[in-house]
């Protein structure tokens, strides 16, 4: 029986067929992210690895006691094709995680100020997300500044090595992730959301986003996430469609990690974090 060639189905039927898989899919999202106020960390922080993600001299100048430093400025890279800020490679991530005794089933607990931190705290728990975290992730809520209001103890300077190291296996999530190739080809079938500055959005743009900034994902002087019901309006508000697949970026996926954590709070239908950003979509292929 001679081989026989079918031809490619036409790109709105791959769309669709994309877009259904999406749905299948179920969410994007894992059902370990969560909020943990200070004074419930505090009580009981024998049971989590907290990490830091501000950058390191924040960390240094002041910090919770045993939080370890990790800050997207140390495991973001220059890829091979001169994109910046691109996330490490997911075994690298795994080795570094288990340097501070982490394994995929460890509860941990990460914090940043959605300030110096540039909202870096979300991008943890993405990546934590993406490498497939099982144990639970939550967002201090409040961050370092919601510690420092209780009054709760700081520790200056480096942490002492983990006595033990551990194995941490990876289950990678693409689901929240997105290639530059899916949003070039999908974008018109997406709510695509610019969480970058005003200067940023005018310089250029993914055809079809709206800008909403970063700093609106955050309320309060201990800039804690968006509630639920504020969000859904904020979206609302800008003709965000949550019914469709909400993809957010900015340059490099840290700022737009953050509102990813938020929509994912909300507890609204899975979104993804276009790591790449704008970075990478200024360098995609034209055809």
């Amino acid at each position: 029986m001679k081989n026989r060639i079918f031809p490619t189905p036409p790109l709105p039927i791959l769309i669709a067929l994309t877009l259904l898989l999406f749905s299948l899919a179920g969410p994007a999202s894992a059902a370990n992210l969560g909020l943990i106020e200070p004074s419930a960390l505090s009580g009981d922080q024998a049971k989590w690895v907290v990490l830091d993600a501000r950058p390191k001299s924040e960390w240094q100048a002041g910090h919770i006691p045993g939080a370890r430093s990790f800050c997207w400025e140390n495991y973001t890279r220059t890829d091979e094709k001169g994109v910046e800020y691109r996330v490490f490679p997911p075994q690298q991530l795994a080795a570094a995680l288990a340097d501070m005794g982490i394994d995929e089933k460890t509860p941990v607990v990460v914090y940043g100020d959605a300030d110096t931190s540039w909202g870096g705290e979300g991008w943890d728990a993405w990546v934590l997300s993406w490498l497939g975290h099982k144990g639970p992730i939550r967002l201090l809520n409040g961050g370092i500044q919601a510690w420092r209001a209780r009054n709760l103890p700081l520790a200056k300077g480096a942490e002492k090595p983990v006595a033990q190291k551990a194995r941490y296996q990876v289950s990678l999530n693409p689901r929240i992730d997105i290639t530059t190739e899916e949003l070039d080809r999908l974008k018109g079938s997406l709510a695509v959301v610019d969480v970058r500055s005003t200067l940023e959005w005018l310089k250029g743009r993914v055809p079809g986003a709206v800008r909403i900034p970063w700093e609106d994902f955050h309320t309060g002087k201990d800039r804690r996430p968006l509630p639920p019901a504020q969000l859904k309006k904020l979206l609302e508000k800008h003709g965000v469609q949550t019914t469709k697949p909400v993809v957010y970026y900015c340059a490099g996926g840290i700022r737009s990690g953050y509102a990813w954590l938020v929509h994912e709070l909300a507890g609204l239908p899975g979104a993804r974090n276009y790591e790449g950003g704008m970075a990478a979509w200024q360098k995609r292929e034209k055809k």
